[in-house]
């Protein structure tokens, strides 16, 4: 089998996206090439698109962008079983190196030198998924049903991180309330998880109605738009009680407070959203008794996400909101930048695949 070239999305520097021509190598021992079908947009993409890093984590060399990515399977490498061509597959992007001391320990999520698709974290960058074709291990490669839609696929990254917050949270929310403040699409998709874990009741908090229509959509009870009723949660607080836990997906300093406040005592808060420092109300988180947890990326949730997403136990169609072509990967950034008119934005990854109305 020889070699085959593909499109890629590179970001050369912020707002510097540029598409060019790679090669996706024939597949060798314990390997697969895919035609890739679908990219999920992520923060972190975001981060390096508008501002060329993600805090401390700067861009110093071309990098292929996306860590959210679903295809099929186009050929095998010797060894490899369970994988045929026209398999749809989710890309576990996450590449622990197994022999440091987390990974020793069981928590490769914790890796000290993770490999990580579209990662500028080290030097040279890990290259990242927004591209037509690809070369990769079998082991990244988690296959869905027939029939299953390849943008959902490209869900399964970000899902996978809702589901081990709720994990970090116990994995058990049966008839409890919850809170989840931030309607992005990880807030959108930690209602789901929550929901699917059981909790009786979902609250849903943002600073815009749109996204929290779709946390409704999700599963959510009720959303609260803290900007247009900045006392809309006091008062379902003192309406329905407090809450045993709220997962925090915003990471601004007032929503942590606030949440602190909505918590029962010895009620759990998992931080889920990512930020830099934020002034943290101690005094109240110690005479409540509040645990305060948090959360990084995923281990098995990568797979139990795949399997939620194609038996249809999680719906996460209603939190796609556009999806542009590989050509106009710049807009589609842009766009998903706007969270007023989006949620989470996909990008078409293969040129000659069309998209549907």
């Amino acid at each position: 089998m020889t070699a085959h070239t593909a499109t890629v999305l590179r970001l050369h520097g912020a707002h510097d996206l540029r598409v060019e021509i790679a090669e996706a190598p024939a597949p060798g021992p314990g390997e697969v090439r895919l035609r890739m079908a679908r990219g999920g947009i992520c923060g972190s993409d975001l981060h390096y698109y508008a501002h060329g890093g993600v805090g401390a984590i700067r861009v110093r060399e071309p990098i292929i962008l996306g860590h959210e990515a679903a295809g099929y399977v186009l050929d095998v490498g010797p060894g490899v079983e369970g994988l045929t061509p026209g398999t749809l597959v989710s890309v576990n992007p996450s590449q622990p190196c197994g022999t440091c001391a987390q990974c020793a320990a069981g928590r490769p999520r914790h890796c000290t030198d993770m490999r990580f698709m579209g990662s500028a974290m080290f030097l040279p960058h890990a290259q990242g998924l927004y591209r037509s074709e690809i070369t990769l291990g079998a082991a990244q490669c988690h296959p869905l049903p027939e029939g299953t839609d390849p943008g959902a696929a490209a869900c399964a990254e970000p899902l996978a991180v809702c589901l081990h917050a709720v994990a970090r949270a116990g994995g058990d929310l049966s008839g409890q309330s919850v809170l989840v403040t931030g309607a992005g699409p990880i807030g959108c998709l930690t209602v789901a998880a929550a929901r699917a874990a059981g909790a009786a009741r979902i609250v849903a908090t943002d600073l815009n109605d749109a996204p929290l229509r779709i946390a409704e959509a999700m599963g959510a009870a009720c959303g609260l738009n803290l900007s247009a009723s900045p006392d809309a949660l006091t008062a379902d607080v003192a309406e329905n009680g407090h809450f045993d836990t709220v997962f925090e997906c915003s990471a601004a300093a007032p929503a942590i407070a606030g949440a602190v406040e909505a918590l029962r005592p010895c009620g759990t808060l998992v931080q889920v959203g990512v930020a830099g420092s934020a002034e943290l109300p101690l005094g109240r988180i110690v005479a409540r008794e509040i645990a305060f947890l948090g959360t990084h990326r995923f281990d098995v949730e990568f797979a139990e996400a795949v399997a939620a997403i194609g038996s249809g136990r999680i719906d996460v169609a209603p939190i796609i909101t556009a999806t542009f072509p590989a050509a106009d990967g710049a807009a589609a950034l842009d766009t998903a930048l706007d969270r007023s008119r989006s949620c989470k934005v996909l990008i078409a990854l293969n040129p000659a695949e069309e998209i549907p109305a």
